[in-house]
Protein backbone atom coordinates (compact mmCIF):
# COMPACT_ATOMS: atom_id res chain seq x y z
CA UNK A 1 0.00 0.00 0.00
CA UNK A 2 0.88 3.83 -0.58
CA UNK A 3 -0.13 6.54 1.44
CA UNK A 4 -0.47 9.98 0.12
CA UNK A 5 -0.92 13.38 2.40
CA UNK A 6 -1.34 16.91 0.61
CA UNK A 7 -0.41 20.16 2.12
CA UNK A 8 -0.01 23.77 0.77
CA UNK A 9 -3.58 24.35 0.36
CA UNK A 10 -5.63 27.92 1.56
CA UNK A 11 -7.06 31.01 0.34
CA UNK A 12 -5.43 33.09 -2.07
CA UNK A 13 -6.11 35.90 -4.64
CA UNK A 14 -6.24 36.37 -7.79
CA UNK A 15 -2.92 36.33 -9.66
CA UNK A 16 -1.24 34.94 -6.73
CA UNK A 17 0.28 31.51 -5.98
CA UNK A 18 0.26 28.44 -4.03
CA UNK A 19 2.78 25.17 -4.03
CA UNK A 20 0.53 22.21 -3.04
CA UNK A 21 3.05 18.95 -1.71
CA UNK A 22 1.83 15.31 -1.67
CA UNK A 23 4.18 13.13 0.16
CA UNK A 24 3.95 9.40 -0.12
CA UNK A 25 4.96 6.54 2.59
CA UNK A 26 4.30 2.82 2.71
CA UNK A 27 5.91 0.86 -0.30
CA UNK A 28 7.04 3.95 -2.36
CA UNK A 29 9.33 1.81 -5.08
CA UNK A 30 6.05 0.16 -6.52
CA UNK A 31 5.29 4.05 -7.76
CA UNK A 32 5.25 3.97 -11.32
CA UNK A 33 4.17 7.92 -11.56
CA UNK A 34 1.39 10.34 -9.81
CA UNK A 35 -0.79 13.00 -10.37
CA UNK A 36 -2.97 15.80 -9.23
CA UNK A 37 -6.73 15.93 -9.57
CA UNK A 38 -9.39 18.68 -8.54
CA UNK A 39 -12.88 18.70 -8.10
CA UNK A 40 -15.10 21.34 -7.16
CA UNK A 41 -18.58 21.66 -5.78
CA UNK A 42 -20.80 19.75 -7.57
CA UNK A 43 -18.64 19.16 -10.36
CA UNK A 44 -16.17 15.63 -11.29
CA UNK A 45 -12.98 15.27 -10.14
CA UNK A 46 -10.87 16.20 -13.46
CA UNK A 47 -7.25 15.59 -14.48
CA UNK A 48 -4.67 18.86 -13.40
CA UNK A 49 -0.71 16.93 -14.05
CA UNK A 50 0.75 13.97 -14.49
CA UNK A 51 4.56 13.28 -13.84
CA UNK A 52 5.98 9.81 -14.84
CA UNK A 53 8.87 8.35 -12.22
CA UNK A 54 11.20 6.78 -14.91
CA UNK A 55 11.14 8.89 -17.38
CA UNK A 56 9.91 12.35 -15.16
CA UNK A 57 7.73 13.00 -18.38
CA UNK A 58 4.97 15.77 -17.40
CA UNK A 59 1.38 16.41 -19.18
CA UNK A 60 -0.84 18.94 -17.70
CA UNK A 61 -4.66 20.17 -18.93
CA UNK A 62 -5.48 22.53 -21.21
CA UNK A 63 -6.88 25.08 -18.67
CA UNK A 64 -3.38 25.00 -16.76
CA UNK A 65 -1.02 24.75 -19.00
CA UNK A 66 1.74 27.20 -18.88
CA UNK A 67 0.81 27.88 -15.04
CA UNK A 68 0.69 25.25 -12.82
CA UNK A 69 4.21 23.01 -12.45
CA UNK A 70 4.74 19.55 -11.21
CA UNK A 71 7.93 18.17 -9.78
CA UNK A 72 9.13 15.55 -7.55
CA UNK A 73 11.96 15.09 -5.34
CA UNK A 74 13.14 11.35 -5.19
CA UNK A 75 14.56 11.61 -1.93
CA UNK A 76 11.54 12.49 -0.21
CA UNK A 77 9.40 10.69 -2.16
CA UNK A 78 6.71 13.71 -2.50
CA UNK A 79 5.65 15.58 -5.51
CA UNK A 80 4.42 19.30 -5.80
CA UNK A 81 2.20 21.15 -7.59
CA UNK A 82 3.18 24.93 -8.35
CA UNK A 83 0.41 27.08 -8.97
CA UNK A 84 1.11 30.40 -10.33
CA UNK A 85 -1.39 33.30 -11.60
CA UNK A 86 -4.34 31.82 -10.29
CA UNK A 87 -7.61 32.13 -10.88
CA UNK A 88 -11.00 32.21 -9.38
CA UNK A 89 -12.22 29.09 -11.36
CA UNK A 90 -8.70 26.64 -10.07
CA UNK A 91 -11.38 26.95 -6.86
CA UNK A 92 -11.24 23.17 -5.66
CA UNK A 93 -10.01 20.42 -3.82
CA UNK A 94 -7.10 19.43 -4.59
CA UNK A 95 -6.26 15.68 -4.80
CA UNK A 96 -3.18 13.77 -4.97
CA UNK A 97 -3.05 10.48 -6.81
CA UNK A 98 -0.43 7.73 -7.60
CA UNK A 99 -0.27 4.76 -9.65
CA UNK A 100 2.18 1.20 -10.15
CA UNK A 101 2.55 1.68 -14.11
CA UNK A 102 4.29 5.11 -15.62
CA UNK A 103 2.72 5.64 -19.15
CA UNK A 104 -0.33 4.55 -20.92
CA UNK A 105 -3.44 6.50 -19.91
CA UNK A 106 -3.48 8.84 -17.54
CA UNK A 107 -6.27 11.87 -17.17
CA UNK A 108 -8.70 9.36 -15.55
CA UNK A 109 -9.26 8.96 -11.68
CA UNK A 110 -9.75 5.73 -12.78
CA UNK A 111 -6.37 4.86 -13.85
CA UNK A 112 -4.78 5.54 -10.60
CA UNK A 113 -4.21 3.03 -7.29
CA UNK A 114 -3.59 5.63 -4.75
CA UNK A 115 -5.30 8.61 -3.20
CA UNK A 116 -4.53 11.56 -0.93
CA UNK A 117 -6.83 13.31 1.31
CA UNK A 118 -7.29 16.33 -0.51
CA UNK A 119 -6.13 19.91 0.36
CA UNK A 120 -8.80 22.88 -0.62
CA UNK A 121 -7.35 25.79 -2.29
CA UNK A 122 -9.50 28.63 -3.21
CA UNK A 123 -9.13 32.04 -5.24
CA UNK A 124 -11.00 35.34 -4.65
CA UNK A 125 -11.32 37.12 -6.92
Amino acid sequence: QVQLVESGGGLVQAGGSLRLSCAASGRTFSIGAMGWFRQAPGKERDFVAYRGWTFGNADYADSVAGRFTISKDNAKNTVYLQMNNLKPEDTAIYYCAARTRDGGRWSSPSDYDYWGQGTQVTVSS
